[in-house]
């Protein structure tokens, strides 16, 4: 589908365990219809786990659009259940760090972000994959594990995107560095050795964290996922780097190794648990590829975050 004049009936799910699911969950039903978009059915989750079952009957159902509304993970684990189908996902981002949505150029506003599902055009964007579960933004190993581990929904309600923050201090007074390994199966790079790694992440999307670049050049839309490792250093070091997580530029500072690729894989010297757009979702060792044009997705008239080619592929 490359236009939503074509859509002719659209499903509503909502995570109401996300940080805004449950307080708007009627309004952005209300303004989708007034907005003129056909909502046939409605899904209200109480979690996240009834995401897969809900998503199964929708396309069982077989509308043309998927309205998802939820943080991250919600609407990554959405993309992951209908890539490879026609099927149009909208987002409405009800979540806290709501990266993907910045990426996409989609606003953070509601009634703006049911506008954009309504009148909108279609694109399509890559998607990441784990040991075969999906991600959008980015998939990390090291401190991030600790600072989602911090991260209690008490926390994200009541301060939103500060609550990274608070969580990064907390996570790093106890991180340990650790030693991995990135493979590159398809002989494009050769192998990198590190003894004593902070954290290291493979980026599919542009944006993670609250705001956070994967780097400079990163894309959902370039058919390539971004790998940086931060290794181990003095604290002001550190705090250097942090300063360059914004715009991306840290890629380029000593202890960080970057670099792109189609497919990775990561092992490390023990096994290390793996975030997937702020879901411990799996473990190292953990084989990362990009899935080329894998979802289609609505966004702004004017975004240039991703085109529609309908080239798929990895």
């Amino acid at each position: 589908m490359k236009s939503l004049r074509e859509v002719r009936s659209a499903a509503v799910v909502i995570n109401a365990a996300s940080r805004r699911g449950a307080a708007v969950s009627d309004q952005a039903i209300n303004t989708l219809k007034g907005a003129g978009v056909p909502v046939a059915a409605v899904h209200l989750l109480r979690s996240g786990a009834d995401l897969a079952p809900a998503l199964g009957g929708v396309m069982a159902e077989g509308h043309d659009l998927v309205v998802v509304g939820g943080g991250d993970g919600t609407v990554s684990h959405a993309a992951g259940i209908l890539a490879g189908t026609d099927i149009v996902l909208g987002v409405l981002p009800l979540g806290t760090a709501n990266d993907l949505a910045r990426t996409l150029e989609i606003p953070d506003d509601l009634a703006a972000a049911c506008a954009v599902v309504a009148s909108g055009k279609v694109v399509d964007i890559d998607l990441g994959r784990a040991n075969g579960q999906p991600f959008l933004n980015v998939a990390s190993a090291g401190l991030s594990v600790g600072v989602t581990q911090a991260l209690s929904h008490r926390l994200k309600r009541y301060i939103g995107p500060l609550a990274y923050g608070v969580a990064t201090v907390k996570a790093y007074a106890r991180h340990r560095p650790f030693a991995a390994r990135l493979e590159f199966p398809d002989g494009d790079l050769e192998t990198q050795e590190f003894d004593d790694l902070i954290q290291i992440a493979v980026g599919n999307g542009r944006h993670y964290g609250g705001g956070n670049t994967v780097s400079p050049t990163a894309g959902i839309d370039d058919h390539t996922l971004d790998i940086y490792a931060i290794s181990k250093a003095p604290l002001p070091e550190l705090v250097k780097i942090a300063r360059l997580l914004k715009d991306g530029s840290f890629v380029k500072h000593d202890r960080v190794f970057h670099c792109e690729t189609r497919r990775v894989r990561l092992v490390t010297d023990q096994p290390q648990p793996v975030n997937l757009d702020g879901e411990i979702a799996t473990e190292s060792p953990t084989e990362f590829v990009v899935e080329r044009n894998a979802v289609h997705v609505v966004v702004p008239q004017g975004s240039t975050s991703a085109a529609f080619d309908g080239v798929r592929g990895s």
